[in-house]
Parts: structure tokens; C-alpha cells; sequence
């Protein structure tokens, strides 16, 4: 049965504790929790709200994008967001701002936002405009005027990634949540403070390029499914193969370095060879010469 994922979840949560003012009291501007919708009701068929048990033949939502036909599940994978008006920061925040500014962020190609397949909404009240990742769809049916609905690629649902930190992000730049101080966790979509040779790259950035290393080091050549994967005999792909023998260099130092390689009679006899036979008997202590006189007069007459 379609079922609500639990990083859809998490959105609906985070929006209903900031949005919704006051819980015990059900008020026009306020967002209600059946206001907030991840599942479809028992009757619907296609789209983002099913899943696999509810998705139709060609159903766009599937068939449409690789990320989605290879990420269906029996979750749903959309998000909708009701009607609501709140005051912060001296002014007034409603659906229809929230939807303005969701948009301008998917459009600007924010890190937090490449989850997000569509957004269907209305700017005014009257015409529903809807934003599509992939360009196949600009509007939505008239139900956009009062809900604002989101579609998440459904590998990013199947693979449980948070979605949270967009939503929070324009819940602080609202003024409901207080701005991160620089001693708090960094969000993905923070600017990096060096000179990295783009202007633009984010924290996001630096953890998506980490992971699809770590996926380049530890995978063949000519997986599918990685991203930007470096080409069989390029550089990159050649200095790759070279890092997986690390560990094994690595290991194999660190046994030679256990081992003792020095042989001291080896040294020794190296040393009286080079030395002529005044010379070694100069070095040796009076009694020890005697007892090596004695020594060597035995053997020769035994």
C-alpha cells in the first residue's frame, strides 16, 4: 500500500511546528495539519502522491525521468502545502510567498532544491503556473490556487535523503527560526569561505563531490549510475586504480617496518677485513689478546 516516506515526513513535521500557530485552535491563517498532504486519498491513481501500487500505464511521474522509474517504491513522493498567513520580521508570509520564493529557488538550481521535480502553485490567487525540472509542463489544474504542490524525484525518496533543510532555510529566512550562529552546524547550501575557483560552491557542493569520489574509488570501471564518472585510462581513472592498492602498500610497509634487518656478524667480519693485523691486535685489551694467543695455540696443535 502507498505509504508516506519518513524524509517527507519530516518536512511535513518542521512545517506544521513553525506554520502552524496555534495548535489547539483551528484558525484560517494557521496550517492545519490536513492541510499538509504526502499521500494521496484511496481513490487516486498516478502521479506523485502513489506509489508503485497506484502508479498507471505511461504514468508521468515514472516514465518520465530515470531518477523516478528507478526509484519507485511503494512511497509517495510529493508534498502538499495548504493555505497560511504568519507575521515575521515586520511582514506577512502566506502560501503564495512561500510558493514565489520555492520557485525563484528551483529556477536558481539551489543545492537543497535538485530533489524537487515540479512545483504546481498559483503567484495570485488566479492562474496556476506550474515549474518543471524536466520542461514538459507549465500549468495544473485550478485546485493550484488554494495548495501549492511539490513532487520529489523518487530515487531521493527512495533513498531517504533529507529534505528538510530547504524548508528550514526559508523558514529562517522568514524569521521563524533563528539564523545559524557560526559556532552551529553549517547548512548544505552555505557558501564556502575559501577561494575554491567558484564563486558559487556550497557545502552541498563539497559533500555531493566527497560521496561520488568515494563511489569512483570503490567501484569498476564503467559502473552504472555514478555520477561524472571518470573515463577507462584517463589520468584521473589511472591515479583512481593506483589509490585502491593503497591499503595493500600500506600494510606491507608497516610489516617491513617490524622487521630487523640488521645482521651484526655480517658488519663485524666486514669491518676486520678491512683492517690490517697491527691494527686489530692494537684494539684488542691486553687479556682478551692473551686468551685468543691461548685459543689459537690449542687448535693448532690439537
Amino acid at each position: 500500500m502507498t505509504s508516506a516516506p519518513a524524509n517527507l515526513l519530516a518536512v511535513r513535521s518542521l512545517l506544521l511546528t513553525y506554520l502552524n500557530v496555534d495548535k489547539n485552535v483551528v484558525r484560517d491563517q494557521d496550517l492545519e495539519p490536513a492541510e499538509v498532504g504526502i499521500v494521496g486519498d484511496p481513490s487516486h491513481r498516478g502521479g506523485y502522491h502513489c506509489g508503485s501500487d497506484r502508479v498507471v500505464t505511461n504514468d508521468y511521474s515514472v516514465v518520465e525521468s530515470i531518477r523516478d522509474s528507478s526509484g519507485l517504491t511503494l512511497y509517495a513522493s510529493a508534498l502538499d502545502v495548504g493555505t497560511f498567513s504568519v507575521r515575521s520580521g515586520g511582514a506577512t508570509h502566506t502560501l503564495r510567498t512561500f510558493s514565489t520564493w520555492l520557485v525563484a529557488q528551483c529556477a536558481a538550481n539551489a543545492a537543497d532544491t535538485r530533489d524537487i521535480r515540479e512545483v504546481i502553485y498559483s503567484a495570485d490567487g488566479r492562474t496556476v503556473r506550474r515549474w518543471d525540472r524536466l520542461g514538459r509542463r507549465t500549468s495544473g489544474d485550478s485546485s493550484h490556487l488554494y495548495h501549492t504542490h511539490i513532487s520529489f524525484f523518487r530515487d531521493s525518496t527512495r533513498a531517504g535523503r533529507d529534505q528538510t533543510p530547504l524548508f528550514r532555510r526559508y523558514l529562517t529566512a522568514i524569521g521563524l527560526i533563528a539564523p545559524a550562529t557560526p559556532e552551529d552546524d553549517m547548512e548544505q547550501t552555505d557558501k564556502l569561505i575559501g577561494n575554491t575557483g567558484s564563486a558559487n560552491r556550497t557545502v552541498g557542493d563539497v559533500l555531493a563531490d566527497l560521496q561520488n569520489l568515494r563511489n569512483w574509488l570503490i567501484s569498476p570501471v564503467n559502473t552504472v549510475g555514478l555520477v561524472n564518472p571518470p573515463l577507462a585510462n584517463s589520468p584521473l581513472q589511472q591515479m583512481l586504480a593506483m589509490l585502491r592498492t593503497w591499503p595493500a602498500l600500506v600494510a606491507q610497509v608497516n610489516e617491513l617496518s617490524g622487521r630487523d634487518f640488521t645482521d651484526e656478524q655480517q658488519i663485524v667480519t666486514g669491518v676486520l677485513a678491512g683492517l690490517p693485523p697491527e691494527k686489530i691486535a692494537e684494539a684488542i685489551p691486553p687479556q682478551i689478546a692473551r686468551d685468543v694467543a691461548d685459543e689459537l695455540s690449542r687448535r693448532l696443535t690439537a
